[in-house]
């Protein structure tokens, strides 16, 4: 007849089991924690009876008993909420960007829409916080390259940047060294002259050689003293703001090979009123003129 072995310690009874001298006790779960073990078990039959659970190839998961569907839930969800901004997109549909930043509602319900819109096309490039980074710029300060009023804004994201349309933003700074028009020397020069336009340090003489060259070469876009242009897209060199860096290697790499960066052009893409929201959004951002 077999005794029962109990821990000399807690007076609890073992299960037999040793494991390097370590026995098991014999305590078993609660009869209250069995019985609701047992209730859930219960329970997720139910529930997989009533509501839609057992995969079915071809046609997602059963209905349930009661025809339950989260998934037309969700599509009537958005069938609604796109009734609810119905009227209102048509409105902005048929306002110019300027009537929508004048009228109040408009202006709250294009803020909310773009801020969605910007980050579901524009933060991939520009960043969520539209910060920007090299070679896209950032939209948060007051430096413009083709110019930051409502239209001009709405223009650009209609019809892009160097994208293959008639009306995109277009501006062809020449690459001076591959095409042959400078010379090494010539454009470490002006390297130079363009880093003391905007407060660097420069070595004086190359500088002052450098003025000519880009008198002769850079002034009819970037203007004389080189503040730039904003209708044929010629960037301010004075300010310290630079889409692809201001140092002397980023400068001579832009005058030797120059930068021709692309922007979607949005229209065609998104609709109008996408498009004009995302404009006054942008706008608000606090760089907007």
């Amino acid at each position: 007849m077999s005794t029962i072995e109990k821990d000399s310690v807690t007076g609890t009874a073992t299960t037999g089991h040793e494991w390097d001298g370590i026995k098991e006790l014999n305590n078993p779960l609660p009869r209250w924690w069995l019985w609701v073990l047992l209730a859930t078990v219960a329970w997720s039959i139910g529930y997989w009876v009533v509501y839609p659970a057992w995969p079915v190839p071809g046609l997602g998961t059963t209905r349930g008993a009661i025809g339950y569907s989260s998934r037309v839930d969700h599509e009537n969800e958005l069938k609604a909420a796109k009734s609810l901004q119905a009227g209102m997109l048509t409105k902005i549909a048929a306002a110019t960007p300027e009537q929508i930043a004048a009228d109040p509602e408009m202006r709250a319900f294009a803020l909310a829409g773009g801020r969605s819109a910007f980050q579901l096309y524009c933060s991939q490039c520009h960043g969520t916080g539209a910060a920007g980074a090299a070679g896209y710029p950032n939209l948060n300060d007051d430096d413009w390259i083709w110019g930051g009023k409502l239209d001009e804004i709405y223009r650009t994201l209609r019809y892009g940047v160097r994208w293959p349309n008639d009306d995109t933003r277009m501006s062809d700074m020449p690459a001076f060294l591959a095409d042959g028009v400078l010379k090494p020397n010539q454009i470490d020069d002006v390297a130079d002259y363009v880093l003391g336009l905007s407060g660097q340090k420069a070595d004086a003489q190359a500088a002052e050689r450098g003025k000519t060259v880009f008198a002769e070469n850079c002034a009819a876009c970037h203007g004389e003293t080189g503040k730039g242009n904003l209708e044929v897209g010629a960037p301010n060199l004075t300010d310290g703001i630079w889409l692809y860096g201001g140092d002397r290697n980023a400068i001579i790499a832009s005058v030797r090979y120059s930068r021709k960066g692309v922007m979607p052009a949005w229209e065609g893409k998104l609709d109008a009123a996408t498009i004009k929201t995302l404009a006054v959004y942008v706008h608000a951002l606090g760089g907007g003129k």
